[in-house]
């Protein structure tokens, strides 16, 4: 009884060693990780170019803030100066 289960056991792991390199084995399962590494690697790339471009709108702004503030103190003090040349 027990040679009977053992042969059993050996045909159905052979049975299983040839469905699984039927089904493409390791070489399959490598292709898969290496499309799903490119898919993240594209999110990454797109969420960094958009982060970076909000970034850069951002900064933008906020120079533009910054040098409207210089130019509102700056304006009546030279204003006064071309008063006072007149």
């Amino acid at each position: 009884m027990e040679i009977v289960a053992l042969i059993f056991s050996i045909v159905a792991i052979i049975i299983a060693i040839m469905a699984y390199s039927r089904a493409g084995g390791v070489a399959a399962l490598k292709k898969r990780v290496e499309a799903l590494t490119d898919a993240g690697e594209d999110i990454i790339s797109k969420a960094g170019d958009s982060l970076r471009d909000k970034t850069a709108d951002v900064l933008g702004k906020v120079e533009d803030a910054v040098r409207g503030e210089e130019e509102e103190k700056k304006g009546p003090k030279t204003s006064q100066k071309k008063e006072q040349k007149k």
